[in-house]
């Protein structure tokens, strides 16, 4: 008997419905020699400091850093996390052979591995390892099974980032507390976490210590086409007007008129981080929402594994291509063009060498359907026109620049004509609106008439805000500003934390209070910048010394760097930061005498409450073969879209019920119908 252990319910159902498995069963599907059971996510975690000794149950100085000499893992303490977890472990127990059908990532690795490790399985493992859930996909994955072991350097690299997040984010959080708090609270200090705070208090102080002056810039109009003098900044206002009194009687002579034709490129595929990014500049969608979405989209067929930081396409994908632009049936009118001719196959579009776990994210050929919410079809609409557009033409256009001369000054006017609009025609947009669009009248060199100068009175203004997309940008490149799209992919490998992790990095500062919202902007809190100018630790916050971490995890996942030689860093790492806060003389200090032990990992195992996804596990008692689901009011099945209307408001619980409270108010709901 084979067991596939999948990380959703739901994915455990498509898979078992390929493989014949179409019996259910409590906790897991049954049928043609298969068994097929799933994980909620994370079932397991690393042990906390007071697992291991309980010298490290209270918070103190003395007992730091704490360095398990071997890190562990245990279950998350949830019933229905270790009622799922005995039905794989038993599961495991019988079979024959076990099949990892966990996501396809870094983090997917790392959950699958771990309940495997906690159910001391022995059995030989294979890999499922696909970049979509279509039924196709699925079918060619099982094809192609490799041994688990392939994947032993990708597990490794994420053990390395759990294990170096909780050596720095467990010690120096309370390193930071007991020192410097004065019993106000937890100082929450995380790997990536605190650059990222870091990189939001810097701008916000540039922000505020900002000095605006004034300056002056002198134009004129000559026939309707507006033209700036070279000269730039005038820094008075005297002067700039008498420089318009010299020359508004002066004839403006056209110096020179140069037309060059240019091409502009299709956008790129997207990535997670570009993916959010577009979301929040198009429609103010936070990171975390735009990644639920488009997992959303991933686990209902339409889209491919979105998890992945590459704007590349393999090889490979390019005969499935025909089929894809097929599948986009509200697109037909676009992808006609492309169908009715040979597609194009761009090293811009189509590099294996870029491609490392997964591709770029891509609609699948599975047709979109009309069910799907409102923001799903943004999402989706944003995924199928990138991809419609990288196998259009260049976008070709003619830039005019006109040099003029009034006197003894210099003017300058551009303009730019689009030729032929390639692939923006995908993207109509208003005449007029763009800025540079500007269509010029036919300029002669040599030609000379009247003009009407001013100036314009102008202040400098202060640095941007942070956005969630600008920070995402911002966190992919170090802090460091990159337009250039070539740039910018080269320097992913240092980026501050992973596509995947970045959405709730910045869900963490929230919930820290750290940061705040307003409007779109990100402002630091005082508590945040407070927490910051604490922190005299430069390797805490850092961002480029967090991004070199980060591409040293890169490597263990490549095979060109150890994992024992990444925590050894860490290990050391600690030491020197403890080393250093402890020899602190400066500002109010807590005595660790004064300091109330800290139980708040007991506390937070008490507080946590079933995620989402554990209700999956519950049948709907109407229509049989739903399950359940959480919405915002009520909990529901699955199958609403069909037409299922099963529900019971969430006001009828106090507070968020465990599976097995909901499974007998649901029965007793049942019985009650």
């Amino acid at each position: 008997m084979i067991v596939c252990i999948t990380e959703k319910p739901s994915v455990a159902k498509d898979i078992a419905a390929i493989l014949g498995a179409n019996v259910r069963r409590d906790g897991f599907f049954e049928g043609n020699g298969y068994k097929v059971t799933w994980t909620y996510g994370h079932l397991c975690t690393l042990k906390e400091p007071h697992d291991y000794t309980d010298r490290w149950k209270p918070w103190s100085l003395g007992a730091l850093p704490m360095i398990p000499p071997r890190f562990g893992i245990k279950l998350i303490d949830d019933k229905g996390i270790e009622r799922q977890f005995h039905v794989i472990e038993q599961l495991i127990n019988e079979a024959d052979q076990v099949i990892n059908c966990g996501d396809a990532g870094q983090e997917g690795e790392l959950i699958q591995r771990w309940v495997m490790q906690k159910a001391l399985c022995s059995k030989p493992v294979n890999r499922l390892w696909i970049s979509s859930l279509t039924d196709e996909s699925i079918r060619e994955g099982f094809k192609q099974l490799r041994p688990q072991s392939d994947f032993d350097r990708l597990y490794h690299a994420g053990l390395s980032r759990a294990i170096g997040d909780w050596i720095l984010g467990m010690n120096a959080t309370r390193l930071f507390t007991i020192k410097y708090s004065g019993g106000n609270g937890v100082l929450s200090i995380g790997r990536v976490q605190t650059p990222t705070l870091a990189l939001i208090v810097e701008r916000q102080k540039e922000i505020d210590n900002f000095k605006p002056e004034d300056f002056w810039e002198i134009k004129t109009d000559y026939r309707e086409v507006p033209f700036s003098s070279t000269a730039g900044r005038y820094h008075s206002e005297d002067e700039a007007n008498q420089i318009v009194e010299q020359i508004k009687s002066l004839p403006l002579t056209i110096t020179s008129v140069q037309t060059k034709r240019g091409k502009e490129s299709a956008p790129r595929l997207f990535d997670l981080t570009s993916l959010q990014v577009e979301c929040n500049k198009k429609y103010s969608f936070s990171a975390d929402t735009t990644l639920k979405l488009i997992q959303s989209l991933y686990e209902k067929k339409f889209t491919t594994y979105p998890r992945v930081d590459t704007t590349y396409l393999s090889e490979d994908i390019y005969p499935k291509v025909p089929g894809i632009l097929q599948a986009l049936t509200p697109y037909a009118n676009l992808t006609a063009p492309l169908l009715a001719a040979k597609l194009p196959k761009s090293r811009k579009v189509f590099d294996n060498s870029k491609v490392t776990d997964h591709h770029a994210i891509i609609p699948t050929n599975v047709p979109p359907s009309s069910s799907l919410s409102l923001d799903e079809k943004r999402v989706y609409d944003l995924v199928a026109k990138r991809f419609i557009g990288v196998f259009y033409p260049d976008c070709e256009f003619d830039r005019t620049e006109v040099m003029a001369k009034v006197g003894d000054f210099d003017f300058k006017a551009t303009g730019k004509k689009i030729v032929n609009p390639g692939w923006r025609s995908i993207y109509p947009t208003t005449p007029g609106t763009d800025a540079d669009d500007c269509i010029m009248p036919q300029f002669t060199e040599g030609e000379s008439g009247p003009h009407k100068p001013s100036f314009v009175k102008k202040t400098t203004q202060p640095p941007k805000y942070y956005t969630e997309g600008t920070l995402l940008r911002a966190m992919e490149t170090a802090g460091k500003f990159v337009d250039d799209e070539v740039l910018r992919e080269a320097m992913k490998a240092n980026g501050i934390g992973r596509p995947s992790t970045r959405a709730a990095i910045i869900e963490t500062l929230f919930k820290r209070r750290y940061i705040t919202k307003d409007k779109k902007n990100l402002k630091a809190t005082p508590a945040g910048i407070a927490l910051i100018d604490t922190i005299q630790v430069e390797l805490l916050k850092s961002a480029k010394l967090t991004g070199l971490w980060e591409n040293k995890l890169r490597r263990i996942e490549s095979g060109d760097y150890n994992a024992s030689d990444f925590i050894d860093e860490l290990k050391q790492l600690i030491n020197q930061i403890v080393l250093e806060v402890l020899n602190d003389n400066s500002g109010n200090k807590i005595l660790v005498a004064e300091q109330k032990p800290k139980k708040e990992e007991p506390k937070k195992r008490k507080e946590r409450r079933p995620s989402v996804e554990s209700f999956e596990q519950i049948v709907c008692p109407q229509c049989g073969n739903g399950h359940i689901l959480k919405g915002k009011t009520a909990f529901g099945c699955s199958n609403y879209a069909t037409g299922c209307t099963f529900r019971i408001p969430l006001s009828e619980f106090k507070r968020t019920p465990s599976p097995a409270q909901l499974a007998r108010k649901i029965k007793a709901a049942a019985k009650g119908g």
